[in-house]
């Protein structure tokens, strides 16, 4: 069988797992660069010869009306738990089998320890004075303390407790505040839990830890960015469409925020001529908060033995629609913001 592995943007797939662990006869193709989902043809074109397409994560989505026009697809391989980007039940009218890594994960905190990185780069100044030393200067600003400062967490979730517990061991104050959150859930991540409204404004440092979902789209807007202090720093790390980029660009040029940091973006890969590339007072990086070598080992070699074990005719870590997770489109995307 022909097996494709999309988006190795590092190429790290062939050495985090020992694919030569596949019988004889069995060719996996690699592939580095990204088609956009827009690009159904494109998609078409690349995945038709292909028996087996293992995902990355979330960079390509493979909705229905791509994947009956694959007539060798057999198996669609994910690295995680759950699909937002495959319709399962559909694959399964068509006899595609979808299967997950295993349950677990690799364990670590990735995501929240990325999300201390960024805060921790914006309190020191680190981008700008690494920039200005680059360039032939020296200090260019002034660091913030972090002890005493209000980290405000926005939805606690399951990476929400262990941030709050990295703000603590630096003596910040955590405050949350999310739709459904309840005061023991708050009281449990050492965390206080406020209003919306007041958590917008007594936060410092402001992190973005919500679900992607219709009513979270566009959450973080004008209206919210206006309530923050002017000292403040907004990171989000969770889901590109639930902070209103432009509200945030135009937040950070009139100097209404001190700065931001975005780690996720409602289009992935950013286009090379996206203004988020160049927008002054915004560090960004490429939606590499779970991407750790121990996370990465984990995802492909959970794809490897989720391809061995659809070979020998018992496969593994099959999902069906309880694994289904919605994620808006782009028409529930630009209803829900409009």
């Amino acid at each position: 069988m022909r097996i494709a592995i999309l988006d190795d943007y590092q190429d790290i797939a062939r050495s985090c797992a020992d694919w030569s662990r596949l019988p004889p006869g069995h060719e996996v193709t690699v592939f580095r660069d990204h088609v956009p989902d827009a690009d159904v043809e494109g998609l078409r074109r690349r995945l038709e010869p292909f028996d087996i397409v293992c995902i990355v994560r979330e960079r390509t989505t493979m909705r229905i009306g791509l994947i009956e026009k694959l007539p060798n697809l057999k198996l669609i391989v994910l690295g995680g738990t759950g699909s937002s980007v495959v319709d399962i039940a559909e694959a399964a009218k068509l006899g595609i089998t979808v299967c997950g890594a295993r349950p677990g994960g690799a364990g670590g905190v990735p995501a929240e320890e990325h999300t201390f990185a960024l805060l921790m780069a914006l309190a020191r100044n680190i981008v700008p004075e690494n920039q200005s030393v680059r360039s032939g200067g020296w200090q260019v600003g002034l660091a913030r303390s972090l002890r005493g400062s209000t980290l405000a967490v926005l939805g606690l979730g399951r990476l929400g407790p262990n941030l709050a517990g990295f703000g603590r061991a630096f003596g910040m104050k955590v405050i949350a505040w999310s739709q459904n959150m309840t005061q023991e859930q708050a009281s449990a991540a050492g965390a206080e839990l406020v209003s919306k409204d007041e958590l917008f404004r007594r936060a410092d440092f402001l992190t973005v830890l919500l679900r992607l979902s219709e009513r979270t789209v566009g959450m973080v807007g004008d209206r919210e960015l206006s309530l923050m202090k002017k000292s403040a720093f907004l990171i989000n790390t969770s889901r590109g469409p639930i902070v209103d980029n432009d509200a945030l660009v135009r937040a950070l040029a009139e100097k209404r925020i001190a700065g931001a940091a975005l780690d996720v973006f409602a289009s992935e890969p950013l286009a090379p001529d996206d203004p988020l590339r160049n927008t002054p007072g915004l560090l960004v990086t490429p939606h590499c908060g779970y991407v750790t070598e121990e996370q990465m080992r984990f995802y492909h070699t959970s794809q490897l033995e989720a391809i061995l074990g659809f070979l020998e005719g018992r496969p593994i870590n099959v999902l069906d629609e309880r694994h289904q997770v919605h994620r808006p489109n782009t028409a529930e995307l630009a209803a829900v913001s409009a």
